[in-house]
């Protein structure tokens, strides 16, 4: 352990001693993906696209507890079909709580 951190360290160290040292206006200017950067970063994002963003990702977590369960689907048994059906109705229910509070409708 000590042998990979040290060598590591040492890496980056040697790196920055040895490497180019090139600055410039242009070559020290911010860079995202070939965009200049106009005005300010702070514009403020609507609250639907964090909603959505959140609600994709929780619904998308289902589906890391359904491979395993469908894998394993023949040694679970009925208890583990109950449970399933348990979980998947609980998942509609908010689900159809999402759609009634209309989060997924942009205006």
């Amino acid at each position: 352990m000590l042998l990979a951190v040290g060598f590591v360290v040492g890496t980056i160290i040697i790196s920055g001693f040895l490497g180019p040292k090139r600055h410039s206006k242009n070559k020290d200017k911010n860079f995202e993906c070939g965009i200049e950067s106009i005005g300010n970063a702070r514009i403020p994002f609507s609250v639907k696209y964090f909603l959505v963003a959140i609600l994709f990702v929780l619904f998308d977590v289902e589906v890391i507890f359904l491979y395993p369960w469908a894998v394993n689907f023949k040694d679970l048994g009925m208890d583990g079909m109950v449970k399933m059906i348990i979980f998947m109705s609980l998942l509609l229910v908010g689900f159809f709580y999402i759609i009634k509070k209309k989060a997924l409708e942009w205006e």
